[in-house]
């Protein structure tokens, strides 16, 4: 009898934290504008969100780690899944090279090693489960970022991201174009965004 009171109990607690904790809603504040259709999920880890600017139609998922201090963007349909992390800045070659001098290291002068830059993330891109965004990374519209990619750098439109650290294996309008084929119907609503239909 205790321990069916005990699982009685663990279900409605589960449900209870479902409902409270970790559901997500749609719509968010950015950069003045309301995004009606941006949802992002409560157990993802933003820090400096006023330095995080969104377009509608984002999806932030759970269990993200978002350090936005040097500025990141994301473009309208972006979807961040789960697991995965964006950061603006790298201490960890200060640290190394400094020792306990990183700490007391004079706020005038740069820190040797430390990287910062901005991350972008163009419109309707999708980054994967457990993937890594870096500092100074571009990515353009339409970016298919593969499971646990470590990603650094500029990447054209369209590009498919795998690797650690990643490259360009491929291109997202191969996929999409046989979609299109068979919902051909869809075509004006993909070159809306895409400003082209991939050829057949």
């Amino acid at each position: 009898m205790k321990n069916l009171l005990r699982s009685v109990l663990n279900r409605w607690r589960r449900r209870l934290a479902r409902l409270l904790i970790y559901r997500i809603v749609f719509g968010e504040r950015s950069g003045g504008r309301m995004l009606a259709n941006t949802r992002i999920s409560p157990a993802s880890c933003i820090e400096h969100e006023e330095r995080l600017v969104l377009g509608d139609h984002v999806y932030i998922g759970p269990f993200n780690f978002i350090e936005a201090s040097g500025g990141i963007t994301l473009g309208d349909g972006v979807q961040l899944t789960s697991h995965c992390s964006l950061v603006t800045h790298a201490s960890h070659r200060s640290q190394r090279l400094l020792g306990e001098g990183y700490t007391n290291w004079p706020a005038a002068q740069p820190r040797p090693g430390w990287i910062a830059g901005p991350i972008e993330i163009g419109a309707w891109s999708f980054i994967g489960p457990h993937s890594l965004i870096e500092a100074n990374t571009k990515l353009g519209r339409g970016t298919l970022v593969c499971a646990g990619s470590f990603v650094r750098g500029e990447y054209p439109d369209f590009a498919v991201l795998e690797g650690r650290p990643a490259r360009v294996v491929g291109d997202t309008r191969r996929a999409d174009a046989r979609l299109l084929d068979q919902y051909p119907t869809l075509r004006p609503l993909y070159e809306a965004w895409a400003g082209e239909v991939p050829p057949r």
